[in-house]
């Protein structure tokens, strides 16, 4: 899972699902995404929440992993969503062999711990981090591995 890049501030009277990336955020994105593709990421599908801030970092995502299919838009990764909502999307995709969801605090984190099965796991994913989870077994409710954690600070050379 990606979390979005900084993201500029919220224009007075405009919506929240407008906010753009800025040029750190998208130079962040750009970074940890370099270092995923060199480690080997390459995702068969991208979801992404349908807010512009999301769906840029998803299009980054997809230049540098190499994605050529269509970014697929989910209000199930809007921010006020819930992780049920995700993991009936992801149960959905089975087929898929790795999915990358592009999406915002604090579902991201709330996701994290659904995945993992500990729903008092307390987790802050900052922008432009990208999360590994790894899930084996679709049944009602998941048991996924965390593989690692790439924040932007991580991901420099």
């Amino acid at each position: 899972m990606l979390r979005h890049g900084r993201a500029e501030d919220a224009k007075p009277g405009a919506s929240d699902s407008a906010r753009k990336l800025t040029a750190v955020g998208r130079a962040e994105v750009k970074q940890v995404l370099e270092r995923a593709r060199r480690a080997g990421v390459v995702p068969s599908l991208i979801l992404s929440s349908p807010y512009v801030r999301a769906i840029e970092s998803a299009e980054i995502a997809a230049k540098i992993l190499g994605y050529a299919g269509t970014i697929i838009r989910t209000d199930a990764l809007v921010p006020i969503s819930a992780p049920r909502r995700i993991w009936d999307e992801i149960r959905s995709r089975q087929t898929e062999s790795q999915i990358l969801l592009a999406g915002h605090e604090p579902l991201l984190s709330q996701l994290v711990a659904y995945l993992l099965s500990a729903p008092t796991l307390q987790v802050a994913v900052r922008p432009a981090t990208l999360i590994r989870i790894d899930v084996d077994h679709f049944g009602a409710e998941p048991q996924g591995i965390l593989h690692w954690v790439l924040p932007p600070a991580f991901a420099a050379e």
